[in-house]
């Protein structure tokens, strides 16, 4: 891959916390950042003010990224709002269920999961959600929801052929919305954060 450009990353950001300051939203914001130890996958959080309300770095990398990216060093939660979220990012949401319970044991209303996953040649096309013959992505979107008694939003971008789309799960682990396989546009849903309770994630006996 090409160098990090940091001054286009300084930019970009700026911009869009000026768009999200106009549009008076928050924004989960995919990225990556330039670090004393490296570059790290990350996600921008900026507030509905358009303020910096910091970074959540991808922790647990995919082993095909070790030679590229810095793992971060810490988790954070972060409120906008009445909304309290954490975030967890591509494989740490698929393959570390340990990353989202820590959100909702610190009182995570809602975990945002931004992810890429590419098609794989002659892979599995849906047509509908967690279709038993396909991966066990879009399971675990629900598992990762039922599992801590939270909302789950997992968000990838619109591939064609990807495996898996973009879909909200209610803390029950029953889908409240998705966005058709491989087609642009905004997913919008309501959610009721009372629902969220965190009861199953606060049960968990640790050792």
């Amino acid at each position: 891959m090409p160098p990090l450009d940091a001054a286009f990353l300084e930019r970009a950001c700026s911009t869009i916390a000026d768009t999200a300051r106009s549009a008076h939203v928050a924004v989960v914001l995919g990225t990556e950042r330039i670090v004393d130890q490296g570059t790290r996958i990350t996600a921008l959080v900026i507030d509905r003010d358009g303020s910096i309300a910091g970074f959540q770095d991808k922790v647990q990398l995919d082993p095909s990224e070790d030679s590229t990216y810095a793992p971060g060093a810490e988790r954070r939660i972060f409120r906008s709002g009445e909304l309290t979220f954490g975030i967890v990012i591509c494989h740490e949401g698929w393959r570390y269920p340990e990353t989202v319970r820590w959100a909702a044991r610190r009182g995570a209303q809602l975990v945002f999961h931004p992810h890429f996953h590419e098609p794989e040649p002659g892979g599995y096309r849906p047509t509908r959600f967690a279709d038993p013959l396909n991966t066990f992505h879009e399971k675990a979107m629900l598992c990762r929801a039922a599992e801590n008694t939270i909302y789950f939003a997992s968000v990838n971008c619109a591939i064609e052929g990807s495996p898996s789309t973009s879909a909200v799960v209610r803390p029950d682990g029953t889908l409240l919305a998705w966005q058709p396989y491989g087609t642009e546009g905004l997913l919008v849903a309501d959610i009721d954060t009372a629902a969220a309770t965190g009861l199953l994630a606060s049960r968990c006996t640790t050792t």
